[in-house]
């Protein structure tokens, strides 16, 4: 049986880096926010190349999760799946999930805003997916009975090659070097919104080094968003995975 892994995160994270890494095994097959065109659908929020992803992507959550469930691209004996938390709205089937290896990707929320307001000013709370995250960890552990693996962005940032193997541990499946670097450029797996938010994972080949600075301040408005959200995001920062 295939392995597959649902990794959890909100926008301006580095879940798209995260993405090119497992990419990067001969082992995986991967898949790029899958209910994003169904969350636009259902949602009806107007988001950076809305037509094109509705014209792109299937809008009905049974048939996307069907595809989740389904034979792996090139049958790859691992299937990582990039989900956006927020994209699961209220009424999306999430009983697929129990059948995935789930991880959690986590980011300060001024780190966030500071990165996701440059692409798009108007944003919400629910925006940046962090109680969603919350809810879907809390779901998780519940039905495990102890908490799935939670990974901080800035700690793969820091130290990669120990993130990414304290990160497989916890997922069992094994580590290995290709995940640490990959060659710049466009995937046919991206999707087309990556015209808008990829920029920079294009013209990667690894992960960067941590920045040694801290975002510029926020507006007030985005401060209050970043206090609504922290209490979410230190809720699954209690069970980070210790990096070792």
């Amino acid at each position: 049986m295939p392995v597959r892994i649902a990794m959890w995160s909100g926008p301006r994270n580095i879940s798209t880096a995260m993405m090119r890494s497992f990419e990067n095994r001969p082992d995986t097959a991967v898949v790029d926010e899958p209910f994003y065109a169904a969350y636009l659908k259902v949602s009806g929020i107007d988001h950076p190349m809305r037509a094109e992803t509705l014209a792109a992507y299937p809008t009905d959550p049974d048939a996307i999760v069907a595809s989740l469930l389904g034979p792996v691209p090139d049958d790859r004996p691992v299937f990582y799946q990039k989900h956006m938390t927020h994209h699961m709205l209220d009424g999306f089937d999430r009983n697929w999930i129990s059948a995935c290896r789930n991880a959690f990707l986590i980011r300060a929320p001024e780190r966030v805003l500071a990165s996701y307001t440059e692409k798009r000013p108007e944003v919400a709370l629910a925006d940046i997916g962090f109680v969603q995250q919350s809810e879907l960890f809390e779901r998780e552990a519940d039905r495990l009975g102890h908490a799935p693996p939670v990974i901080e962005g800035e700690d793969v940032l820091a130290s990669p090659r120990e993130a990414l193997s304290t990160l497989c541990k916890a997922l069992d499946i094994p580590f290995t070097e290709k995940m640490l670097a990959w060659p710049a450029g466009k995937r046919a797996t991206d999707g087309v919104w990556g015209k808008v938010w990829y920029d920079a994972v294009e013209r990667s080949t690894g992960f960067a080094p941590q920045r040694p600075h801290e975002p510029k301040p926020l507006a007030d408005a985005y401060k209050a968003l970043a206090d609504a959200a922290r209490p979410h995001y230190e809720r699954l920062a209690k069970y980070r995975l210790k990096i070792v």
